[in-house]
């Protein structure tokens, strides 16, 4: 099916746009001194989300709201256009790609909504200023606990984090109204499309070297799929690895 985002936009930024290497801090300059974090957010979204086609104004809203420095290692390069360091190996996702991710799903308000992925927590905030619940899971048990600890000291009531292996979702809640998968398996995983709800809606990156960010709405029929980007996510570890 045809891509959804204009050549000329990828062209702008694949480069940047989910690569884990840290070198990649080399894609835009730190904070000048004394310039304000909620300044920064704000041209964040403009320069980077905005100017790159992502439209929904709940996502954009979300964007301007979560305060991004609050889930990175790197303060001073929380709001430049690049993947940065979280700890344990991981990084969060440029925020483009988390602004794609989230819009993708097409959120109202009502929704429950799985992630597989946790990191730092800030997909999972994104998607909390939007849905009615976000069951997010990580499998990195340090990465687990300071999200949680990080998501209630920003008073999100509506978060529910587990330490855990996400291949298999997360069935105690299941079906959701949309899923996100923050790390690459090589292939889908089944136990996740048996979870999204019928008209749901699921965005995850597959692939090994080469990578594409899949969107998957789940119908009566089965499941329709749509490549969006190539992108490049660090792998999905666990179970996934022994499919």
């Amino acid at each position: 099916m045809k891509n959804k985002k204009s050549d000329s936009v990828f062209s702008a930024s694949l480069w940047c746009i989910a690569f884990f290497s840290f070198p990649l801090l080399a894609c835009s300059s730190p904070q000048k001194s004394g310039e304000d974090f909620t300044v920064l957010r704000q041209r964040m979204v403009e320069e980077q989300i905005v100017a790159r086609g992502i439209q929904d104004p709940l996502v954009l809203q979300a964007m301007r709201k979560v305060p991004r420095h609050l889930f990175v290692s790197l303060q001073k390069f929380a709001y430049t256009d690049q993947p940065l360091p979280i700890g344990e190996g991981q990084t969060i996702s440029q925020p483009y790609v988390v602004a794609l991710m989230t819009e993708l799903l097409s959120l109202k308000g009502g929704e429950k909504v799985l992630e597989v992925g946790t990191g730092s927590g800030y997909q999972a905030a994104v998607l909390a200023e939007i849905a009615k619940e976000v069951y997010t899971i990580e499998i990195l048990e340090p990465l687990a606990t300071s999200a949680r600890n990080r998501l209630k000291e920003r008073g999100y009531k509506n978060i529910r984090v587990k330490w855990g292996d996400g291949y298999q979702g997360w069935e105690e809640y299941a079906p959701y109204n949309g899923i996100v998968v923050t790390a690459a398996p090589d292939h889908i995983p089944q136990s996740l499309v048996e979870q999204l709800n019928v008209g749901g809606k699921m965005v995850i990156p597959v692939g090994d070297l080469y990578q594409e960010l899949l969107l998957l709405i789940k119908t009566e029929e089965g499941i329709q799929k749509e490549s969006i980007i190539p992108v490049r996510f660090v792998p999905m570890t666990g179970e996934t690895e022994k499919n």
